[in-house]
């Protein structure tokens, strides 16, 4: 049986990262990312190019028209860099690309995360991306 792989929150995890973080101000999220070894547009096909590119290769058209979504929401990239296998953690299992991004507040998150000019791409994402994870911090 293949491993789960985690790509979207959740109805439940979206409620209790409102609870948890609603009137607390800014949130930093710990994005680890693993990228497919080729894209796939398959759920997006209005996105595709005209050529095969990779996971990373979509991840970075996502990043570029996410950025000005982002920044109009007040938000912004803390740091952006190349995973690997961890130190402390489960041998063999490691991360492609680590993210931290800021958000003034879960509101200004969810807001952005339902902006309809944002997930016009957010097909890219899904086409980058075997597995994630998001870890909000405060």
């Amino acid at each position: 049986m293949p491993a789960q792989t985690y790509l979207d929150a959740t109805q439940a995890t979206g409620q209790q990262f409102y609870q948890q973080y609603h009137g607390h101000g800014e949130v930093v999220m710990l994005n680890l990312l693993k990228f497919r070894e080729v894209a796939d547009y398959s759920a997006s096909p209005e996105l595709a190019s005209a050529t095969t590119i990779s996971g990373e290769e979509a991840y970075q058209r996502y990043m570029k028209h996410t950025t000005p979504f982002l920044q109009e929401a007040g938000g912004e990239l803390l740091y952006s860099g190349k995973g690997g296998s961890f130190l402390i953690g489960p041998e063999g299992e490691g991360w492609d690309m680590v993210l931290l991004v800021k958000h003034r507040s879960a509101e200004a998150f969810i807001g952005f995360a339902r902006n309809e000019g944002y997930l016009k791409g957010i097909g890219h994402r899904t086409a980058a991306l075997a597995d994630s994870r998001l870890l909000p911090m405060k």
